[in-house]
């Protein structure tokens, strides 16, 4: 038996990046990609960030020119792009056994719609009656002034980029906890220092995912002593 394919983790691992409007989300996602890309993780790597450049997501994008839809509608729309983003990018990824790692997902919508008034739990459990649960959630964490003061540096401010909506945004991430796994992650630093507290972070959880994998290779007894062995060491690899 091939020892590479005994490795495949039963399912790949969904990793999402969240927080309030300048908090770095993107840069954390990119430089956590490239790390893993450059690593030893034999997995494949697959970035993506919500809304998408698909027409939903387009849609929801063209607001910060045309306007803001109203809540329900905007609700809508990030619903049906999530819709679209996971059966054709998401769990694709996850059925191929990849880190999967979002830029924003579910988890904002219900913080950003709640600070619009809808009610955030209505909000998740409609996400999860089609979106997968995310292994590890990082929210980077950043006070409302400090990601006002980096958005007035790059320009195009939005509707929630201003301290009231930011402080909404910011008190309903705080709210989330169990049964979500989060990594709460202090934004204020340098990105790299910023990257490293991510990083040990997603190390942290892939290395659970081995272990559970390696767990259920011992138990296997389909599988050939010698490919046992085979498996747990392409296992065992440090990430």
């Amino acid at each position: 038996m091939n020892a590479a394919r005994l490795f495949r983790l039963p399912r790949g691992i969904l990793i999402a990046i969240e927080g309030i409007d300048g908090a770095g989300k993107t840069t954390q996602a990119k430089l956590l990609a490239g790390h893993f890309a450059v690593s030893k993780l034999p997995m494949e790597i697959v970035t993506s960030k919500e809304p998408t450049a698909g027409p939903w997501g387009s849609k929801i994008r063209a607001t910060a020119t045309t306007g803001r839809l109203s809540a329900e509608d905007e609700l809508e729309a990030f619903i049906e792009d999530r819709k679209e983003h996971v059966a054709e990018l998401i769990e694709p990824a996850l059925e191929r056994g990849a880190l999967v790692i979002l830029d924003r997902y579910y988890l904002s919508t219900a913080t950003y719609q709640g600070a619009r008034g809808l009610d955030a739990s209505d909000i998740l459990r409609a996400n999860e009656a089609f979106a997968p649960r995310p292994d590890l959630i990082v929210i980077i964490e950043l006070a409302p002034q400090a990601a006002l003061a980096r958005i007035g540096t790059r320009g195009g401010a939005n509707a929630f980029e201003t301290l009231e909506g930011l402080s909404a945004v910011h008190a309903g991430f705080a709210k989330l906890g169990a049964p979500y796994a989060i990594a709460r992650v202090d934004g204020s630093g340098g990105p790299q220092e910023v990257h490293a507290a991510v990083r040990a972070a997603v190390e942290t959880a892939l290395a659970q995912a081995m272990m559970a994998a390696s767990e259920a290779v011992v138990r296997d007894d389909s599988i050939a002593p010698e490919d046992k062995a085979a498996a747990l060491r392409a296992l065992l690899v440090r990430v």
